[in-house]
């Protein structure tokens, strides 16, 4: 593996997770850190907005495999009760609750015996069989990429087979059909649709349809269905809250309000990052865990193959009377409501350039974090109220190229007469929203296309053919983040950041 030699003092351009799990690892290495971050606060893509007496997180709200933050703070000496604020994690049971067109539903539970009974009780008991034989596929599929290919940096697509123990791995994947296609593989081992549609939905954070998704992305609907989904006490911002403290307490310098405008070399090697300030901070290496267009934007111009999006997400954030929400169907963290189309569905949103347009029959994820998390709970205007985000998916800017600051509040109101529609009440009058985040407010803060999930996981960029994180023509530029290997998600950019700091020479312990 390429590495980079005599990083002592390493800038890191952005404070998400991948940032912060990258300074930590080199902190506990005896590093010199600097983080610069261009908000005034950390988390990236899970950050927070504050609301009219309460806070909601902006971005990704399930959370799995926290153990490779534990990891990450491990790093420097910390754990998730030395740090400020505590972090505080719930096992949500189930992890997901699904409702269907149809009128039924199905609680999503990691417990396999617990789920076993839910499958039995709306697919039967045949049904339930098939799916102990897929959860087991699931499990094969994640324990032969993990360590091997998702956990681990490359070179070059060689790398698949440069030892004994990848191509072993390799060839395990290829028994598995994990080069196959992710809902032909799910189809083959279960057989109801609804049951199909809560395995494979997963598809759509690595931006691909599962009718063409890879199968070895059945790794993300094993840590959802099976590893578990954890509520965190307080929301997702806190693990980065919790991050950015032990980076400090370990002796990084982490400065906020700090935009980063460019970076100073001598011939390929970078020696400075300049800011808005028009400050100069010298450094040995950096690391760009921002985006792809603001990484771009920061390296010399050159010719790059053009990366193919995801799809996006409108998300609407706000607050709901407590007793209005406590009358809806979504009495859980996670609601899944699916409408009746699906193949359509993400046709609809994954069109090729400027053919894309809005679902016609959303599915749409409801998080309700006060459900696991009562201390959430507020009063607005003297009535209990309770945080409330809605996700609809949608085309990003590249499909669909749509004026989002005409469009925004009219798609939200058709938004909730849909949910109307589906059970939820009076939801267009008591949901109170206060913040609408679009395709257009992705793009403002720099994300690809205007979509938080970065470059779709097709084939050509996926593994060792994504954008690579140790850049060929800067021998020190190290890039961490979903942009890069090994991906978009929670766990896998905390991984982004071990595999950026072993670029940098750090034996990161596994």
């Amino acid at each position: 593996m390429r590495t980079v030699t005599g990083a002592d003092r390493v800038v890191v351009v952005g404070a998400g997770l991948a940032g912060l799990s990258t300074a930590l690892y080199l902190l506990g290495a005896g590093r010199k850190v600097t983080v610069l971050e261009r908000e005034a606060t950390v988390g990236g893509r899970v950050g927070v907005h504050a609301g009219p007496g309460y806070e909601i997180d902006n971005g990704a709200t399930v959370l799995t495999m926290p153990e490779l933050i534990a990891d990450a703070l491990a790093a420097v000496g910390a754990d998730f009760e030395s740090v400020t604020p505590a972090v505080r994690l719930r096992r949500l049971a189930p992890a997901y609750h699904a409702r269907f067109a149809d009128g039924t539903t199905l609680d999503v539970h990691t417990d396999p015996d617990a789920m076993v009974a839910e499958v039995t009780r709306v697919c039967g008991a045949e049904e339930a069989q098939r799916y102990l034989r897929l959860r087991s596929w699931l499990a094969e599929i994640f324990d032969a990429e993990f360590d091997r290919f998702m956990a681990a940096n490359f070179d070059s697509p060689l790398d698949l087979v440069a030892s004994p123990a990848a191509a072993r791995d390799l060839a395990t994947l290829l028994r598995l059909g994990g080069f196959g296609r992710l809902g032909a593989q799910v189809n083959r081992r279960i057989t109801d649709p609804r049951l199909r549609r809560v395995f494979t939905f997963q598809a759509l954070y690595a931006g691909v349809a599962p009718a063409r998704a890879l199968a070895v992305y059945g790794a993300i609907a094993h840590m959802d269905t099976s590893l578990g989904v954890y509520a965190v006490e307080g929301g997702m911002r806190v693990l980065a809250r919790a991050m950015a403290d032990a980076i400090v307490a370990a002796g990084g310098d982490l400065r906020l309000g700090t935009e980063v405008t460019g970076l100073d070399f001598d011939g390929r090697t970078a020696t400075a990052v300049r800011t808005a300030s028009g400050e100069r901070v010298p450094c040995d290496a950096v690391v760009l865990s921002p985006d792809l267009p603001v990484v771009d934007t920061l390296l010399p111009p050159r010719r790059r193959r053009r990366v193919l999006a995801s799809p996006s997400a409108v998300v609407l954030h706000g607050s709901v009377p407590s007793a209005v929400a406590g009358q809806w169907p979504a009495t859980h963290h996670h609601t899944i409501d699916f409408g009746a189309s699906w193949e359509e569905t993400f046709a609809e949103i994954s069109a090729g350039r400027g053919r894309g347009r809005l679902m016609s029959d959303p599915s749409l994820l409801i998080t309700r974090p006060a459900l696991s998390d009562p201390g959430q709970r507020f009063l607005r205007d003297g009535v209990p109220h309770e945080p409330l985000s809605v996700l609809a998916p949608c085309p990003n800017l590249d499909s669909a190229p749509y004026d989002w600051s005409a469009l925004a509040d009219p798609y939200a109101a058709e938004l909730l007469t849909v949910l109307g529609r589906r059970g939820y009440g009076a939801v267009a009058d008591e949901f109170r929203i206060d913040h609408i985040e679009t395709p257009a407010t992705w793009q403002a803060r720099g994300m690809l296309a205007g979509s938080p999930f970065s470059g779709a996981h097709v084939f050509r960029q996926t593994g060792p053919f994504r954008r690579r994180n140790l850049d060929p023509r800067h021998p020190n530029v190290v890039l961490a983040g979903s942009g890069t290997v090994p991906g978009v998600g929670v766990p896998t950019v905390v991984l982004s950041g071990r595999l950026a700091a072993e670029r940098l020479g750090v034996r990161a312990s596994r």
